[in-house]
């Protein structure tokens, strides 16, 4: 897979603050792309320098493959955090003034928001300020004038702020159409459920240093335990507990006794006892389940940042 965008060696300061420590990721074309961090990590720095909002002290930005230039601003959708619509204009003759700064013409922009417009069903909004829209109504125009002129890269800085769960719901299957139909897409949110939904890959920063990225599920599996949950219904269940710890040196924590069933949460040291594991659970009873626990992103985000942290 090739990758849209790549930034080698970023280095920001602010003063005495560093900001970004020499940070380069990789962006797959057609990806959705996760950057998260605890507050103040450094993933807006990185955003507003890919944005060129700012730039870089050191390091170089490509996009296509092409060190990143003024132009190439018509090809980046942007939706910040912190939203930028001009609160007195209405709502269409904005759109279509940052529609032309992307430059499209006025026609092309009327036609996309048409489009955009009927399909949230926002019509009647065309004549009104921004001003007379609630937080979520203009956080939907926001959208909108981000991926109207059908940008390359899409960057989404906490998308999904200020929307009830419906429209959540809407922007977020809007944004696997887009990545379907051959959009790339930075995504950053503290909400580790939406990484769940939509990431393909991610990256991690801390405290200006990048200490994690890839594949999202390649990175799961190097996050895994060993650790399975386990349903088993027995009438031995003190025996069993106490045999997992001597006799097959696991881990053992969570037992918990729901009628006639043992539901535990064991830690295998290394999978070559798994099979044995299972034969001697089988010889003691009936087993409902047993499924291994891979890491979710938030026990990976916590996990890896506590790390970094005592580094």
């Amino acid at each position: 897979m090739s990758n849209l965008l790549v930034a080698e060696n970023i280095i920001k300061n602010f003063g005495d603050f560093r900001a970004l420590n020499d940070v380069s990721i990789e962006v797959p074309e057609g990806s959705i792309f996760g950057l998260l961090g605890p507050n103040g990590a450094g993933k807006t720095t990185l955003i507003r320098i890919i944005n060129q909002i700012t730039l870089p002290d050191q390091g170089k930005v490509y996009i296509d493959g092409k060190e990143l230039q003024p132009h190439d601003i018509q090809n980046i959708g942007y939706l910040p955090e912190e939203r930028g619509l001009y609160k007195n204009m209405k709502v269409g003759e904005q759109a279509i003034y940052l529609a032309m700064l992307k430059g499209m013409t006025k026609a092309d922009a009327k036609s996309s928001l048409k489009y955009w417009f009927d399909k949230f069903d926002i019509g009647s909004w065309w004549n009104k300020k921004i001003q007379e829209l609630s937080k979520g109504q203009a956080q939907k125009v926001q959208f909108v004038v981000t991926v109207m002129h059908k940008p390359k890269l899409l960057i989404f800085d906490e998308v999904f702020s200020g929307f009830d769960p419906i429209n959540a719901n809407i922007i977020r299957d809007e944004i696997l159409q887009l990545r379907d139909e051959g959009a790339t897409v930075i995504f950053s949110t503290h909400r580790m459920e939406s990484v769940e939904e939509l990431c393909d890959h991610i990256a991690l920063i801390n405290h200006a240093n990048k200490i994690l990225e890839g594949d999202l599920n390649e990175i799961k599996k190097e996050f895994k335990t060993n650790t399975f949950e386990i349903g088993l219904i027995t009438d031995n269940k003190a025996a069993i507990q106490q045999e997992l710890a001597e006799k097959f040196e696991v881990s053992t924590a969570n037992f918990k006794s729901l009628e006639d069933k043992l539901k535990l949460n064991i830690q295998v040291n290394g999978n070559d006892s798994i099979p044995e594991l299972v034969q001697y659970l089988n010889s003691k009873g009936t087993l409902s389940h047993f499924i291994e626990l891979i890491p979710s992103v938030h026990d990976i985000f916590v996990t890896a940042v506590k790390q970094s942290d005592n580094e």
